[in-house]
């Protein structure tokens, strides 16, 4: 994920500023020497570097932090809305019209993945905002453009404005737009050509595209892998165009995050949306104080539960918190579980959302994946009796499943160590008090 690196270093930086017992200009120059360092590294135009550390130092000195009860928190704090304001503030969400579709224009080089994102943009539109959306395929000199944006819209059941190849951008978005007024779409998403790099009849055809349909919202599509040549290219496509908004992709890469971090300082452009997977659903609405916080390692919650709220179905979830209490919990329940936590990503992604989740190795996170996969495999392999009364399972039964799951009697044996342990908390869970007061003998999940 983009910004490991870095909050590695702030981390660090952080749990040093802690340490000390006492703060001082001295100690907060190099605890800032290092935030330098980090951000450098980071790939951070370095005078947004510049800039951002003579902002914390200058907001520290100026709230007198010395002198209070805990002035390491204080220079948290302040380097934490510095880092806010530096990925755009509160700038980030789509000015949606009330009574009239929302025209959104989105832009970018070639080879950025911008019809892809178009409909990434769309079902995200359709599924998480509930608006009623329209796609239109501008692209005219790459076919190949119009038949995936084609799949993809059929596939998220969005609808398509696709006048092939033959017909002018500017009339197809003239022609699009027409649609989305007569028949009272919220949003018109145009996916526009691109170009192997900045050229003047591609701008020139944004411009008259621009002109004729007076966009809402222009985005600029941009790679998080590109570094500062993003900042670059954000800065010329806003020269001519105007844009709003930066659609950032590839945050789930190992870029060091520095195009991230300097794009808005530098074009006073705000990130509103970022890719963060190559599924039609990886995309997230991008908010800067979020993502600020992770960096800091303090996780984002709030992300957390959205993540929860879009991909777990609530009657189900509370079916199973039903099952869990009233102790009729089954291997089934816990297959069931296993599959609902798995809908919300990798495990390694779910921990950096928990604040002062422990750092887990890349073969820990494997070897949880793994073992989540073979306890699937195990339980299916078991008959219906098998997995609503796991008591029956001897030795018999036990080598029967270990052969038809390809497993040993080991691995079945840890899965119902772990289906003990879990009716075992179920239990203590169901002995609280009316008043909700946790029993003396509960120590923890």
């Amino acid at each position: 994920m983009a910004f490991e690196a870095l909050q590695d270093k702030f981390s660090k930086v952080i749990k040093k500023l802690k340490g000390q017992s006492r703060l001082t200009e001295s100690n907060m120059d190099e605890m800032l020497k290092e935030v330098r360092i980090a951000l450098l590294e980071a790939d951070v135009n370095y005078k947004v570097v510049k800039e951002f550390i003579n902002k914390v130092k200058e907001k520290a000195l100026g709230e007198k932090v010395f002198d209070k009860l805990n002035p390491s928190e204080m220079v948290i704090k302040i380097v934490r809305d510095e880092l806010v304001e530096l990925l755009g503030s509160d700038h980030c969400e789509i000015n949606y019209n009330k009574n009239k579709p929302t025209i959104i224009m989105l832009v970018g080089l070639q080879g950025s993945g911008k019809t892809t994102t178009a409909a990434k943009l769309a079902n995200l539109m359709k599924n998480k905002l509930k608006k009623k959306v329209l796609l239109a395929a501008g692209d005219i000199y790459r076919p190949a453009a119009i038949d995936q944006l084609a799949q993809l819209a059929s596939s998220i059941q969005v609808d398509l404005v696709n006048l092939g190849t033959k017909v002018n951008p500017v009339e197809i978005s003239k022609k699009a737009k027409e649609k989305a007024y007569n028949d009272h779409y919220d949003v018109l998403i145009i996916d526009t050509a691109g170009r192997l790099q900045i050229d003047e009849p591609l701008m020139q055809e944004l411009s008259d595209i621009k002109k004729e349909i007076s966009p809402d919202e222009i985005l600029l599509l941009t790679d998080a892998m590109a570094g500062q040549d993003s900042v670059n290219v954000a800065k010329k496509f806003n020269e001519t165009l105007g844009l709003t908004g930066v659609v950032m992709s590839k945050m789930d890469g190992d870029s060091r995050g520095g195009a991230a971090l300097s794009i808005a300082h530098v074009t006073g452009v705000p990130i509103k949306f970022i890719g963060v997977g190559e599924k039609i659903s990886d995309l997230d609405i991008f908010y800067p104080d979020r993502m600020a916080e992770r960096i800091l390692g303090m996780g984002d919650i709030l992300s957390l539960v959205d993540k929860v709220t879009e991909n777990i179905d609530e009657k189900e979830a509370k079916k199973g918190i039903n099952k869990f209490v009233s102790g009729k919990f089954t291997l089934d329940d816990m297959l069931h579980q296993m599959k609902q936590i798995q809908k919300l990503g990798s495990l390694g992604s779910l921990l950096k959302f928990i604040p002062g989740a422990p750092k887990v190795s890349s073969d820990q996170l494997s070897k949880a994946e793994k073992e989540m996969k073979d306890f699937e495999v195990i339980i299916n392999s078991m008959t219906k009796e098998e997995r609503e009364h796991p008591e029956i399972l001897k030795n018999s039964r036990k080598c029967r499943i270990a052969k038809g799951s390809g497993k040993t009697n080991a691995d079945i044996n840890r899965v119902l160590k772990r289906y003990e342990s879990m009716k075992e908390m179920m239990k203590k869970m169901k002995g609280m008090g009316k008043n909700g007061a946790i029993p003396k003998n509960f120590k923890g999940f």
